[in-house]
């Protein structure tokens, strides 16, 4: 089994910055599909940025130029930068990380943006 325990979220201004960290206990061997994901009361979940398996990066339309995700493979964590954070950005924001086949879920971390 796998455990990804998630730290960083919290209250930030309007225009300000946060940076969300997730921690495997599992290596990160060889190209694994990990990324995060947030849902905001009344909402569907959506995808924020994700590495594919193929070695690719996605963000959704609306993080654009404003979220980067790296990851450090020997901490085994991934991190999600945010920036220019707006008060629609404020949701819970988990991270997902897969393993052929299966597929592991963070706990979730709560950002909230203030206006």
């Amino acid at each position: 089994q796998v455990q990804l325990v998630e730290s960083g979220g919290g209250l930030v201004e309007a225009g300000g910055s946060l940076r969300v960290s997730c921690a495997a206990s599992r290596s990160f061997s060889g190209t694994n599909t990990m990324g995060w994901y947030r849902q905001a009361p009344g909402k569907q979940r959506e995808l924020v940025a994700v590495f594919t398996s193929g070695g690719a990066i996605l963000y959704g339309s609306s993080v654009k130029g404003r979220f980067t995700i790296s990851r450090d493979n020997a901490k085994n964590t991934v991190y999600l930068q945010m920036n220019s954070l707006k008060p629609e950005d404020t949701a819970v924001y988990y991270c997902y990380m897969k393993w052929t086949p299966n597929g592991y879920w963070g706990q979730g971390t709560q950002v909230t943006v203030s206006s």
